[in-house]
Formats: structure tokens, sequence, C-alpha cells
């Protein structure tokens, strides 16, 4: 009887080790391939700055309430509190020890598209590389050329204060798992190329469903839900619905859309408020003719 229980034994120690090397090998940080990376021109610095503005680096990565030229300084230590602890922005200047001056090409894009840091490991998603994923490489190779001519900085971020267990690592690749891709968000293959550029700036750098989109307890988008609008993810109060069926934006024309992402103004002559202020500022470095995209885009989405 004694051998027939150890060989029960041994079977569920054999099970389990099969079953966490499968878990492994699902959720364990995945880079792309080297040649990936390989084989791009030279950056281009001027469109490098465009998607800077686009992605809003400055808006985390640089001192509070800078402005001017002080926007470029991208030494991180904002603080961002949420459900899951506080999550404190890193530096990302050029910096060669305290920011990303040190780092290749494969390991800003691997952070950017994959969530995989200079080190191997998984980046949590308070960084949306859930949204940047979509970028291509050669715009990924253009940011990283521009965000390396920009000023050092040798400050040093504190560490995040994540509550238990969010404060492992290894739990992001089930998040990973669950929720990472980087698949289109709604399906608008047969618009117009407008539309899609649209799409590119506001599904990729601009991430904009980051804070317009709900989410569930563990993080991840609410299903249907894009740009529903939802609970402010880093605070107090609500962030709006932007899709066609809402009651504010979404009764705007196009041109008012770009008005408002130009200027700060919208159509009742109300000015940009509380986070939005940043985002605004920042978009408005864009060429007209990519807020118009944007304003298509949001048209176009399904209502909610």
């Amino acid at each position: 009887m004694a051998s027939i229980w150890s060989k029960f034994a041994l079977a569920g120690v054999v099970a389990a080790a099969v079953g966490a090397g499968v878990a492994y090998a699902l959720t364990k940080p995945d880079p792309h391939p080297a040649s990936y990376w390989a084989g791009l021109a030279a950056p281009d610095l001027s469109h490098g700055e465009v998607l800077f503005w686009a992605g809003g680096c400055a808006s985390c990565h640089a001192a509070a309430g800078a402005q001017g030229e002080a926007l470029k300084v991208l030494s991180g230590g904002r603080a961002l509190p949420t459900a899951f602890g506080t999550f404190h922005v890193p530096n990302i200047s050029s910096d060669p020890q305290a920011g990303i001056g040190g780092w290749t090409l494969a390991q800003f894009g691997d952070a950017m598209t994959r969530g995989v840091g200079a080190k191997g490991e998984h980046l949590y998603p308070s960084f949306p590389y859930g949204s940047y994923a979509r970028m291509t490489r050669e715009d990924i190779n253009d940011l990283f050329g521009y965000l390396k001519s920009l000023p050092a900085s040798d400050a040093i971020a504190p560490p995040h204060a994540l509550n238990f267990p969010f404060n492992m690592r290894i739990a992001v690749g089930g998040w990973k798992l669950l929720y990472f891709s980087d698949a289109p968000r709604v399906d608008l293959a047969e618009a117009g190329d407008a539309v899609k550029r649209g799409q590119y700036l506001v599904e990729g750098p601009g991430h904009c469903g980051e804070c317009h989109t709900p989410r569930n307890v563990l993080g991840g988008f609410q299903a249907g839900q894009w740009l529903a609008g939802g609970p402010n993810p880093e605070g107090e109060g609500r962030i709006p619905d932007i899709t066609p069926g809402s009651q504010s934006i979404g009764q705007w024309s196009e041109e008012e859309i770009v008005t408002y992402l130009e200027t700060g103004f919208t159509p009742d002559f109300d000015s940009v408020g509380g986070s939005m202020v940043e985002v605004q500022q920042n978009l408005a470095h864009l060429p007209k003719s990519d807020l118009q995209a944007i304003a298509a885009y949001l048209k176009a989405v399904p209502a909610r």
C-alpha cells in the first residue's frame, strides 16, 4: 500500500512540475527576436519629436509642473497611486546610468512593445506598453533616437511600493497572458486612410484608451467598452466617454474635436481641465493632419 501511495505522490510531484513548466513557458518575458530590431536606418529625430509629443512622454517622465524646455528633462520620480499600490515613474533621460542612455534599441523597443525591461524582466503595465505594442519598429527607432538627444539627468526614482501579490513581477506574466495583445482594439479594416492613421495614433502612441477605457479588478480593459470612460485609474473622479455615443464629446463635430486638441477650448468656450490639460498641450504639437485623423477615428469607433 505504501508503494502505491509513493507512486501517487511521485505522480503528483511530476504533474506539478510539468504544470509549473507550462505556466512559466506561457508567462515568461517574451521579447522580440534580436533580428526584429536589426537593419533600421538612422533615426529621423524630427519625426521622433512628433512621437514624443504624441506619446505624452513628458506628462509622466518630466518633473511635476515642468514647462518649456524643462519638459524634455525626463528625470522621472512622479508617484502614480493606484489600487495596486504606488508606482514611481522611472528616469528615461539620456543619462547612461540613471536613465536609458546606455540601452540598445532592442532593449528600448522590447520595453515599449513587449513590456520587457533591460534586464529581461516583466514591466508593470502602469507603463502603457499594451498600447505602444502597436507602434512600428521604425517609429520606435525614431523615438529612441530623439530621446537620446535630450538632456541627461542623474535622478533616481524610488522603487515601486506595491501591495502583495502585485509586488511579484512574475505575476505580470499571467496578466499579459490574459490581457496583452497588439491587435487593433476595434475592426476598422475597411476605413479610409485618415481613420486608419487616427487609429494608429489613438490606439498606439497616444494610448488614449489607458485612461478612457474602464478596467476590471485585475486592471484589464473591460470587454466591449473601448473608450467608454470610467473611474480615474489614478485617483478621484471619472474619465469621460469619448465615443460617438457620449452626450458630450460624442456630440462634437470632427472640426470641433480638432479645435479642442489644438487650443484646449471646447465648442461652448469652456477650457480643458484636469489631467487632460497636459494631454492637450502635448497633442497641440502634432501636425493638424494628425489631429484631423484622431478626430476621424473618434467618430468612427463604436458608440457606447
